[in-house]
């Protein structure tokens, strides 16, 4: 099985970071899930204190939805969507709804189907996780996990173990939208710490440099940047992958290039909404 779904899994890996930053196993919970009222959210619901870090986001807001084309070579294998969802209450904060869905086209989906979703919690004053669900559906391949981080307490749980980690730490589709915050220096990286499918981890950023790029959305200023894995982690096994962000305060995700053995895989943004900059 491992063999044979390397190439989906890259592909749907490379859409969550999808967004930015090692996509890495990725994948969704329902919107159904997602949707539930806010009450029912509340009920469980750490709230001993109040994380105190504010970071100012004139990047993404509600109604931001990024559609992307998957490229293997010169095949298209399928497409990719990112959004922010809406703003609910989670906590006691204002939190956004995010939700990534990868999918292949009718002529991969013949032989390896692949629909699947992930969804973030992110704290708005914080660009922060409060919770991580994905559902992946890849060829007979299925997986469901759900995290809920004590940002509080500084804590992961899962369905199996409880996880120590550092203060604001990041999820693989939360962290895309903290970088996106940042300000990004040529030469210089940033650092983040991430918590993916049980494993913690520090993440590099590496800020390459600044360039042009085209895409079907468009042709876009970005600045190139690059995920690295600090500990063992996804890319010391399934190659590189390079993010072109638009180099103005959106920092949209246009392209992500990620090597393979054979070739590469490409996400190129077909379409783009941008979303409603709330000031908290």
């Amino acid at each position: 099985m491992k063999n044979d779904s390397r190439i989906p899994r890259l592909i749907v890996l490379f859409i969550a970071f999808v967004g930015m930053v090692p996509l890495f196993y990725f994948a969704t919970i329902e919107i159904g899930i997602a949707q539930a009222a806010v009450d029912d959210i509340k009920e469980t619901a750490v709230t001993d204190s109040i994380p105190d870090r504010y970071i100012e986001n004139v990047a993404f807001g509600v109604n931001e939805k990024f559609t992307y084309e998957i490229n293997y070579g010169f095949i298209n294998a399928g497409g990719a969507t990112m959004e922010v969802a809406r703003l609910i209450e989670y906590n006691s904060r204002p939190c956004y709804q995010t939700v990534t869905r990868a999918y292949s086209n009718s002529f991969f989906s013949n032989f390896f189907k692949v629909d699947d979703r992930v969804e973030s919690i992110i704290d708005a004053l914080g660009i922060f996780t409060w919770r991580f669900e994905k559902n992946l559906r890849e060829g007979k391949y299925r997986s469901d996990r759900l995290y809920t981080f004590d940002q509080n307490r500084n804590i992961v749980f899962s369905d199996k173990d409880t996880v120590e980690v550092a203060p604001y730490v990041q999820d693989a589709l939360s962290v895309l939208y903290y970088v996106r915050t940042q300000q990004l220096e040529v030469g210089k990286s940033i650092f983040v710490q991430n918590f993916t499918d049980g494993e913690k981890y520090p993440l590099e950023v590496r800020v390459l440099r600044k360039e042009e790029v085209s895409v079907p959305a468009g042709t876009f200023d970005c600045i190139v940047v690059e995920p690295l894995l600090q500990s063992v982690g996804v890319f010391k096994h399934e190659g590189k992958l390079t993010v072109w962000l638009t180099d103005d305060r959106l920092k949209m995700p246009v392209l992500m290039k990620s090597k393979v053995l054979v070739g590469s895989i490409a996400a190129e943004l077909s379409e783009f909404q941008l979303g409603d900059i709330e000031v908290f």
